[in-house]
């Protein structure tokens, strides 16, 4: 059981340090954020599956479990919003980039966002005019 636990808690460790290391490569905000959120929810998943192993209480595995639950539930949504307010608050995309699927799908003074068949007439009113 020891060498399963080490085994999970190495294995954690070595995807916060990816995720560290991928903060610092990145060439753009929003790859560094793909990085971190990804990896290190992955590996902090790892490391809370190794602390349960290690106490085996019920109470532990309980809240190790909400712990884990809730991070692969909110990071992935958090990260989408991070990087949808970073972009249209018009934040620099890397020159590299190939594709910018929302490139001219935005409209700055309304704040709606139309798909390629919409109608502009058609546009949902932003929540403050709702």
């Amino acid at each position: 059981m020891d060498i399963i636990i080490m085994a999970m808690t190495s294995i954690g460790t070595l995807f916060i340090l990816i995720a560290a290391v991928g903060l610092i490569r990145m060439p753009d905000f929003f790859l560094r954020l793909s990085v971190t959120i990804k990896a290190a929810t992955l590996g902090l998943g790892f490391i809370m599956g190794g602390t349960a192993l290690y106490f085996l209480e019920f109470s532990v595995t309980a809240k190790v479990t909400a712990i884990i639950f809730f991070l692969l539930i909110t990071a992935p949504v958090s990260g989408h919003m991070i990087g949808r307010t970073a972009y249209f608050t018009g934040m620099k995309l890397w020159k590299g980039t190939i594709l910018d699927e929302l490139k001219g799908k935005y409209d700055r003074k309304t704040h709606s966002l139309t798909s390629d068949g919409d109608d502009p007439s058609e546009r949902t009113p932003p929540v403050d005019e709702l």
